[in-house]
This record gives C-alpha cells, sequence and structure tokens, in this order.
C-alpha cells in the first residue's frame, strides 16, 4: 500500500511557520502593535465569527472577486480562442492587446474611477481587466497548439468552424485554460481587496485597511488569514473541477 507524505509533510510545515511566528510575538523583538501573535489574530477571528461580523465583508470580496473573475475568463476564453484558431484575428488583435497587456492593473484604477465612480462596477471592471490576462493567453496557447491532424479530421469529417472549436479545439485546450483559470482566480481576489482600499468599498480589504489605520494589528492579521483561506479554497475547487474534467489525462498516464 503506498502511503502519500505529501499532505502530513505540508500540514507540518505550516505548523511550523506558525509555530515560529509564535515564537517572535513572544520575544517582543517586534512591537505588539505592529506584529500580534497569531493566537491574537485566531481570537479576534474567532470573536468576529462568533458575532456574525466576518460574514458581510466575505461576501461582498467574494461576489466581486467571482464577478470580476467570470467576466475575465469569458472574454479571456473567447478572444484567446479567436486569436489562437484564426490568423485573421491574430493580425488584428494583438498589437493592441500587446500595447495594452503591460499596463499594471492599478494604473487603471484612476480611470475606471472617472467613468463608473466608486462603485462596485469599477471595483470589477479592474478586476477583470487584470485577470483577463492569465486566461487569455494560456487560451491562446492551446488553441493553437490543437495537432494538424486534428484539424485534418474535422476537414474529413465535415465540421464546421464552430464544431470544430467546440468538439475537437476546446478540449484540447482545456488544460491550458484551466491552468489560466488558477492563475486568474488570485489575480481577481488580489484586485478586489485592492479596489476596496483604494475606493473604500466595504470588504476585507476594507477593513484590512481601517485596521491598519486604526492600529489594530491582530484585526489587520486575521482579515489576511481569511483572504489566505478564500484564495486556499478557490483553488483547490478549480483543482477538483479539474481533475473531474481532464480523467483522460489522468488514464493516459
Amino acid at each position: 500500500m503506498k502511503i502519500d507524505l505529501a499532505k502530513p509533510a505540508a500540514i507540518g510545515f505550516a505548523a511550523a511557520l506558525v509555530l515560529t511566528w509564535q515564537l517572535l510575538a513572544d520575544l517582543g523583538l517586534v512591537s505588539p502593535v505592529f506584529f500580534p501573535s497569531p493566537a491574537r489574530a485566531i481570537g479576534v477571528l474567532v470573536d468576529r465569527i462568533n458575532d456574525q461580523s466576518i460574514w458581510l465583508p466575505i461576501g461582498a470580496t467574494g461576489l466581486r472577486m467571482l464577478l470580476g473573475w467570470a467576466v475575465a475568463s469569458l472574454l479571456g476564453v473567447v478572444i484567446g480562442a479567436a486569436i489562437g484558431s484564426s490568423r485573421i484575428a491574430r493580425d488584428l488583435l494583438e498589437p493592441t492587446l500587446e500595447f495594452v497587456r503591460p499596463l499594471p492593473a492599478s494604473a487603471v484604477i484612476p480611470v475606471a474611477i472617472l467613468f463608473l465612480g466608486l462603485s462596485n462596477q469599477m471595483s470589477i471592471a479592474v478586476i477583470a481587466f487584470g485577470a483577463i490576462w492569465p486566461v487569455l493567453l494560456a487560451s491562446v496557447h492551446g488553441f493553437s497548439s490543437v495537432q494538424p491532424e486534428l484539424r485534418q479530421v474535422s476537414d474529413v469529417l465535415g465540421f464546421s468552424r464552430g464544431a470544430f472549436i467546440a468538439k475537437i479545439a476546446l478540449p484540447s485546450a482545456l488544460p491550458d485554460i484551466i491552468a489560466g483559470l488558477r492563475v486568474s482566480l488570485a489575480i481577481a481576489l488580489i484586485l478586489a481587496v485592492v479596489t476596496e482600499m483604494q475606493a473604500s468599498l466595504s470588504g476585507l480589504g476594507w477593513d484590512i485597511f481601517y485596521a491598519q489605520r486604526i492600529y489594530r494589528s491582530a484585526d489587520l492579521y486575521a482579515g489576511l488569514i481569511v483572504l489566505g483561506a478564500m484564495g486556499f479554497a478557490g483553488n483547490q475547487l478549480l483543482m477538483q473541477i479539474e481533475r473531474r474534467l481532464l480523467l483522460w489525462r489522468e488514464s493516459n498516464n
């Protein structure tokens, strides 16, 4: 019977990090005003769970993250499929996209505020702008890497261009697309927090920013723990979806 030691080792490493954090806090090398112990941070988190004050910020941040990520994912796959499958689309779209892609999403926030104000729509637009690139680039690579033999088979079967993309190109590109989606989700969470801080929108980002301003470091670290848990949960969910959608890849291995 094969024993998988990866998970116990990962849990042990995480526990060692928390223990090191606790020891450093107990030594008092840094003022507890700026560096609270994990016990204090977790205590704040437990209190917020008990009084249910944590759920509204989690819901607000999570909703912005998911909406922005969904828009980015849809546009990224569609545009990536067009560029990866059509030379005409590649020639038309690539120069503009290569000009826009290096722009930091944080630099777009002032422009988004001018057009959309300090609103949820502004936050979602900025999240979508920043999170689209991993999906788009992964989709371009996936669709452009379809084997020529599969294209020839689709021609022999008389597939239309839409049928070829849906039945052959998309399944072939799916591993690349899902990898891009996972990276994109992490970026979406980061930008949700950034826009909340910039625009004073309710959510975990604003809670962390406000805790920093009033020197409540335990509250700040509690917010960071929640953000880490959200990112971890989202990534694990996508990994489970990936395993279910790509069972054929595991069987081939």
